[in-house]
């Protein structure tokens, strides 16, 4: 007899409701009741769904009852904010939207808050405006870390000079398009072994279980909105820097994207359960954490780890797919995560630091902060600066929602600046057109005490999702990059 699958989707059709007792119910029945068949196993947790108090004595099925009957007895008060922000800078506040300003002041006035900052890129999103930064006392915002869990940018150096990109330039277009795999649920037909899909926290927290597969499939593909991977010119300009590489010019390949499936179902689900324990005013619901010393604290800690060291592997095996590809290895790499949150220390204790589109940028620490698909992209260095918590802006920030520049950009228009700065797109669209973001040299101008320049990264061949944006829902507008 073969062992009994369930998913989700059948859960819930008989009458579960979406939250942390789906994969309680999932993976009991799967791991207890594998030798029933579906309706059997079916017709139990129907049982269980209609007395949940009944089965409350049960070894296995108790689990379930349980989280069926914790609604019920469980009060939630709503949970006011502070009257005063605590304290926050702004780095180039004459370039942020009103609507992200207004979210950095709810945020520093939750209760668990510590302190903040607001990066010169930042624009509105869901809870904390990307490229927001917020310290909290022993609590974990899913919604400050962002959808897109451990999104990062990655880099390699190739002694290559930067002239090939044009003389072979159907080569390595050939050879980037063939070696990556763009847009939303998009999956590989064949697996990637990597070390980040054995981890035991796949087996070890119920939720995760169901998602194995999936960051299986998706391992070194990246999305669609603002993720690329392309290949462009990277000029060094400080003798001094970390990776050791002499000034001058190299080819480098440029990707950024995140955790795939894996990191937005974490993000939403957890977000769910912060939510229900945690019940704050309208303003600022999207903020719910979670106290790291509860289960489920602990367990989105977990999670949001793994699914950093995800997107890490997904970027590491596609710049080892076309280093390969193109017969090279990299000198030298540099790459930092955004959409994260670090424990580090400030004024003496242990906070935890969310960063939702901003770049780690302690003393020293190495990072990347592209401009647009025909913008320069900037190779830092963080000079430690504590009243930005260590942080800088992870991009040059969106001055145009994405349905604002599908209404104002033109194709002709971008066919145009593309040509200018003698970019190749492939994919793309034109909510990612260049006009629709911040000038990156306005950006960088407003961090100068935050970051140290070591180099520049120059587009030259650029691969996105094709896919028309406007099939996507609309709340995409919003959250895409979080």
């Amino acid at each position: 007899m073969s062992k009994l699958k369930l998913t989700g989707k059948q859960i819930r059709a008989i009458g579960y409701e979406e939250g942390p007792v789906v994969s309680v119910a999932m993976h009991a029945m799967c791991t207890h009741f594998k030798h029933h068949t579906e309706v059997e196993a079916l017709q139990i947790l129907k049982d269980v769904l209609a007395t949940p108090e009944n089965y409350l004595a049960d070894e296995v099925l108790s689990k379930i009852a349980e989280k069926l009957i914790e609604p019920v007895i469980e009060e939630t008060t709503e949970i006011p904010l502070n009257e005063n922000s605590v304290a926050y800078n702004v780095f180039g506040a004459k370039h942020i939207e009103e609507g992200a300003l207004l979210q950095m002041q709810t945020a520093a006035k939750l209760p668990v808050a510590v302190a903040g900052a607001l990066m010169p890129d930042a624009h509105q999103g869901y809870g904390l405006p990307i490229g927001g930064v917020l310290a909290t006392d022993n609590a974990i915002i899913p919604y400050a870390v962002g959808v897109d869990i451990g999104c990062r940018m990655c880099l390699s150096f190739f002694a290559i000079e930067p002239d090939a990109l044009k003389k072979k330039e159907a080569y390595f277009q050939r050879e980037l398009v063939a070696n990556t795999l763009f847009g939303a649920g998009r999956e590989f037909a064949e697996r990637t072994e990597h070390e980040v899909l054995d981890r035991k926290e796949f087996s070890e927290i119920n939720f995760l279980q169901s998602l194995q597969h999936k960051a299986l499939k998706q391992l070194g593909s990246s999305g669609s909105g603002n993720h690329f991977v392309e290949f462009g010119k990277v000029e060094i300009t400080d003798a001094d820097n970390p990776m050791g590489l002499a000034v001058g010019n190299y080819v480098g390949l440029l990707s950024h994207s995140g955790s795939r499936g894996l990191g937005a179902n974490i993000a939403n689900y957890y977000t769910q359960i912060a939510m229900q324990k945690t019940v704050l005013p309208k303003e600022a619901k999207h903020l719910a954490w979670l106290d790291l010393d509860t289960e489920e604290g602990m367990e989105y800690w977990l999670a949001m780890n793994l699914a950093g060291d995800y997107a890490s592997a997904c970027h590491h095996t596609i710049h080892a797919k076309i280093a390969k590809a193109i017969g090279e290895k990299p000198i030298a790499r540099v790459e930092n995560h955004h959409n994260f949150a670090w424990k580090e220390m400030y004024e003496g204790k242990e906070v935890i630091v969310h960063r939702k589109g901003a770049t780690p940028a302690g003393k020293d620490v190495l990072g990347i902060i592209p401009g647009s698909m025909t913008a320069p992209g900037f190779i830092v260095k963080g000079k430690g600066e504590p009243t930005s918590l260590n942080s800088a802006s992870h991009g040059a920030g969106r001055k145009m929602s994405r349905s604002k520049a599908l209404a104002n950009i033109t194709h002709e228009a971008l066919k145009n600046e593309l040509k200018a700065h003698g970019v190749k797109l492939i994919g793309g669209g034109l909510d990612e057109a260049p006009f629709a973001y911040k000038d990156i040299n306005e950006v960088m101008a407003c961090q100068n005490t935050l970051v140290d320049v070591l180099g520049r990264f120059y587009p030259a061949i650029v691969q996105m999702d094709g896919t028309d944006p406007r099939k996507f829902k609309k709340r995409r507008d919003e959250i895409s990059g979080e």
